[in-house]
């Protein structure tokens, strides 16, 4: 397969061909679209309302993001890479099954270009998928401060034998480190691994939550309500919600007289 077929570029030859057709949406976040002709409603769903739901201290604390709306993605080898920029390519033709990739990101001089197929993707869950970005960005820049929080709060967790997480990639991670390691105030390579993705699946929780209703999965891995607010709550003092913008059914209107 050649890398030059116009039809199978990588995200990142793909990029450097449109480079001056990127639309600007604000100073740190810009666009191309070749997936759909996109009406003012669709530039509004998939870019503007998630761009304007981000904290002002995740926008800041973020690189400049170009974002790409593709028809399809496809990981060559059908494996999930944790490198980035790991050849997956866009694509005008669907990609077999086993080769379907949703999101891809390649790391430039001071940008992110992110890639997101649109094809047979449902608008909540390019969601989902976008605030997994900004979220893995924000965890990449975060401050000591903001993490000996997280670590804090996660000790006292484990501590108290408090069961389930957020998301799979967490849970599987908390599985793993409980196996290998029984004194948390330890600093380790898994314990950190660990908190890092329970960082960053809590805060695709609570970015997508300030963005847009959504139901939190229930099941026998998920993280109990109570500790989930104590989370979110700490996220919401870190990274406070852009203005007009509520994280609890409670702030939407505090006062029922107003």
């Amino acid at each position: 397969m050649s890398q030059t077929d116009p039809n199978r570029l990588s995200v990142g030859d793909f990029v450097q061909r449109i480079r001056g057709e990127m639309i600007p949406i604000s100073s740190r976040f810009s666009y191309f679209s070749t997936a759909v002709p996109l009406t003012e409603e669709d530039v509004r769903e998939y870019l503007e309302e998630p761009i304007a739901a981000l904290p002002p201290a995740v926008s800041l604390m973020i690189p400049k993001v170009a974002i790409l709306l593709v028809p399809y993605l496809e990981r060559p080898n059908g494996k999930e890479q944790t490198v980035r920029h790991a050849g997956d390519l866009v694509c005008f033709e669907k990609p077999a099954d086993t080769r379907v990739c949703w999101s891809s990101s390649v790391a430039g001089d001071g940008e992110e270009v992110l890639a997101f197929a649109l094809k047979d993707q449902e608008v909540v869950d390019y969601h989902y998928r976008f605030f997994g970005e900004m979220s893995r960005l924000a965890d990449e820049s975060i401050g000591p401060d903001e993490l000996n929080s997280w670590f804090t709060l996660l000790r006292e967790e484990l501590n108290a034998g408090v069961h389930g997480e957020v998301d799979e990639r967490s849970w599987r991670l908390k599985q793993a480190m409980q196996r290998r390691q029984t004194k948390v105030r330890r600093e380790t390579k898994v314990f950190r691994e660990y908190a890092h993705q329970s960082l960053v699946d809590t805060l695709v929780l609570y970015l997508h939550g300030i963005c847009c209703d959504i139901d939190v999965e229930t099941g026998p891995r998920q993280l109990p309500s109570r500790n989930l607010r104590r989370r979110l709550q700490l996220l919401q003092s870190m990274y406070p919600p852009p203005q007009g913008y509520a994280v609890f059914p409670e702030d939407v209107n505090p006062d029922p007289r107003s």
